[in-house]
C-alpha cells in the first residue's frame, strides 16, 4: 500500500510540475488561415495555444506596407481584418506579436500574405473556349480543357474552386467543378525576406463532373463555404432539379419550386427563391424550415460583401425599373428609378456606394455607369462611349483591391459611311470605383469575373 501511495503521489507531483511548466511556457501561434469575412475576402483567422490579450496583439502586430486593421474576438481565436477604405494592391508582410492573459509574450511570428483577388476569364482558343486565370505577375494560366462553348462560370465563394457550365455543338450542357489551390500564406524568417515566387499563384488540382447525363440547361450559384448550387433540367425534359453540391463532395436535393434563378446567400444557410408572389428567403436544412416573402415583381441583381445586404431590380407596371438596396430588418430602399435598361449593378461592403450600369436610347444605345450613395444621390456619371456590354456578363466588385470589372466590346465603323458596325473581341475592363476611370486589359475574352483569394 505504501508503494502504491508513493506512486500516486509521484504522479500527482509530476502532473503539477508539468502544469507549471506549461503555464510559464510562452504562448504560440498554432494556426494562421485565410478566412471568409462578411466585409470581404481579406481576413485572417488566428488560433493560439492559449487565450491572448486582444489589445496587446493589436498594439504589437504590424502589417507592411502599413495598413490599418481591426482585431475581432475575445482572445482565442482572433480575426484580423484590414480596415475599410484601403486598397490592397501588393502582397503584405505580417509581424504577429502580443501577450497572453497572464502577460507572457509570444515569440514574433513572421508571415507573407497575398489576399488579392484574381481575374478569371473565358478565353477563345481555336474553335472553342477555355477558362484562364490572370496571375498577379500579369501572365495567364489555363485552368480548364477547351470546350466548344462555356456559358457560365461561378467562382466558389471561398476561392477553393470554380463552377463551369459547358455546351457542346448539339446544345447539350454539362456542369463541372474545377478544384483550385492557391498558396497565399507563407512563413518567413524576416520581415524583409524576398517574396516567395509561388505566393498568390493559382493552379488547378482536379476537375469533377456533376452528372454524366446531358442537361438541357444549367445555372449556378455559390456561397462563402464553397458550396455550389446547380439548377438544371435534363435533356429528357424531366422536372427541374435543384441540388446543393457541397465543397466536400456530398450533395443534397432541395424540394423547392421556383419561377426563376435561385441563389445561395453568401453567408450560407439560406436561399433567395423567385416565386409568383415575389422573392422569398428560405432556410436550408438542417435549420428549421422558414419562409419570408417580399411581394412585388423583383429580381435579385447582386449581393453586397457585408452579409444581409443585396441589390434588387423592381419592375413597375409602366415599364420603368428601379434599383433597391435591401438591409436586414428594413424595407427596400429605392436608389434609382427610370425607363433606361438596368443591366447590372454592384455595391461596396455595406452598400455605402452603389454602381448601376444602364443602357439608354434605342437607335443609338449608350452605356452609362452611375455611382450612387446609399440614399440614391448620384456621385458620378460616366458615358462609356463607343462600348457595349458583352451579352450575358455583369458588373463585378472586388472589395479587397477596390476595383470594378466589366466585359466590354468596342464598336467601330470599319466600313464606308452608312455600313454596318464592325465589332471587335470583348476585353476585360477595370474601373476605378471612385473616379470611374477605365483601364483595359489587352486580352480577348467572352466573360470575366473575380476569383477571391482562397
Amino acid at each position: 500500500m505504501r508503494a502504491l501511495r508513493l506512486a500516486l503521489l509521484a504522479g500527482v507531483l509530476l502532473a503539477v510540475a508539468q502544469q507549471q511548466v506549461l503555464l510559464h511556457r510562452p504562448p504560440r501561434l498554432l494556426a494562421l488561415e485565410q478566412a471568409a469575412a462578411s466585409s470581404g475576402p481579406a481576413a485572417l483567422n488566428l488560433r493560439f495555444s492559449r487565450p491572448m490579450n486582444p489589445g496587446s496583439v493589436a498594439a504589437r502586430t504590424r502589417l507592411e506596407p502599413p495598413l490599418r486593421f481591426d482585431l475581432q474576438g475575445g482572445g482565442n481565436p482572433l480575426l484580423l481584418l484590414p480596415g475599410q477604405g484601403q486598397r490592397l494592391v501588393t502582397p503584405l508582410r505580417l509581424q504577429l506579436q502580443g501577450d497572453d492573459r497572464r502577460g507572457l509574450p509570444m515569440r514574433p511570428a513572421l508571415w507573407q500574405w497575398d489576399p488579392r483577388a484574381h481575374l478569371l476569364a473565358v478565353v477563345p482558343v481555336g474553335s472553342g473556349e477555355q477558362v484562364q486565370v490572370r496571375q498577379h505577375d500579369g501572365g495567364w494560366t489555363a485552368l480548364s480543357p477547351v470546350w466548344s462553348s462555356i456559358t457560365e462560370i461561378e467562382p466558389l465563394g471561398d476561392g477553393s474552386g470554380l463552377g463551369i457550365v459547358s455546351r457542346d455543338d448539339q446544345g447539350r450542357h454539362q456542369v463541372w467543378r474545377l478544384n483550385l489551390q492557391e498558396r497565399n500564406l507563407a512563413r518567413v524568417a524576416a520581415m524583409d525576406a524576398p517574396l516567395r515566387p509561388d505566393l498568390g499563384r493559382v493552379r488547378q488540382t482536379g476537375i469533377d463532373r456533376f452528372t454524366r447525363e446531358a442537361l438541357q440547361y444549367a445555372q449556378l450559384s455559390s456561397n462563402r463555404q464553397g458550396d455550389l448550387l446547380v439548377q438544371s433540367t435534363a435533356m429528357t425534359q424531366g422536372p427541374e432539379d435543384l441540388v446543393q453540391w457541397f465543397r466536400g463532395g456530398g450533395r443534397r436535393r432541395l424540394e423547392i419550386e421556383a419561377s426563376g434563378p435561385v441563389a445561395l446567400l453568401p453567408g450560407g444557410g439560406e436561399l433567395i427563391v423567385p416565386e409568383r408572389e415575389g422573392l422569398s428567403l428560405r432556410t436550408l436544412p438542417p435549420r428549421e424550415p422558414r419562409r419570408q416573402i417580399l411581394p412585388g415583381s423583383r429580381d435579385l441583381s447582386s449581393f453586397c460583401p457585408v452579409a444581409g445586404r443585396a441589390l434588387l431590380v423592381r419592375h413597375w407596371p409602366d415599364f420603368r425599373r428601379s434599383l433597391e438596396l435591401v438591409e436586414p430588418g428594413q424595407a427596400p430602399r429605392p436608389l434609382w428609378i427610370g425607363s433606361a435598361g438596368l443591366v447590372a449593378s454592384a455595391c461596396s461592403r455595406g452598400g455605402e456606394r452603389v454602381w448601376a450600369l444602364l443602357i439608354e436610347g434605342i437607335a443609338e444605345p449608350r452605356l452609362i455607369l452611375l455611382a450612387l450613395d446609399r440614399n440614391g444621390a448620384v456621385l458620378q456619371r460616366r458615358v462609356l462611349s463607343g462600348w457595349e456590354l458583352e451579352p450575358g456578363t455583369g458588373l463585378h466588385y472586388d472589395p479587397t483591391g477596390e476595383r470594378l470589372l466589366l466585359t466590354l466590346r468596342r464598336l467601330e465603323l470599319d466600313t464606308p459611311a452608312g455600313g454596318p458596325l464592325q465589332r471587335r473581341e470583348a476585353q476585360p475592363a477595370l474601373i476605378d470605383p471612385f473616379s470611374l476611370e477605365l483601364t483595359l486589359i489587352d486580352k480577348p475574352v467572352r466573360q470575366a469575373q473575380w476569383l477571391p483569394a482562397g
